[in-house]
């Protein structure tokens, strides 16, 4: 039930997040913010669908806990700071110190599709 509600958590925000976004900021930001802002907005939704699946299908498995926390942690390190940069640098005091950030989340969300892909190749 934990990876759902963050899922219903996650999509609630994307979806928040993307029309302020495409609204409030557009003016703000420049292309490539805005792009940037975008991709935040959707591996944030890709990841809250598969997180709502995944505790469907896969809670009580073994593999539950670790994926579905792979997937919250990767969107909170991925998406959110891409959020951060591109508002800080909007707002004229670029955070540089979340650009590494990024990266480490993505590699969570690939850790996490690796283990829901070993976790369909055992079943």
């Amino acid at each position: 039930m934990g990876a759902q509600i963050f899922g219903a958590c996650f999509g609630l925000l994307a979806v928040i997040l993307g029309a302020f976004g495409a609204h409030a900021l557009k003016k703000k930001f420049t292309v490539d913010q805005q792009q940037s802002f975008e991709t935040g907005v959707r591996y944030q939704m890709y990841h809250a669908v598969v997180l709502i699946i995944v505790g469907k299908l896969y809670e009580g498995t073994t593999l539950y806990g670790l994926i579905s926390s792979l997937f919250v942690v990767g969107i909170l390190l991925f998406s959110f700071s891409i959020y951060g940069l591109c508002l800080s640098s909007a707002f004229g005091r670029k955070l540089r110190f979340l650009g590494p950030i990024t990266p480490l989340g993505g590699l969570l969300l690939v850790s996490g599709w690796a283990l829901l892909l070993y976790q369909f190749i055992s079943i």
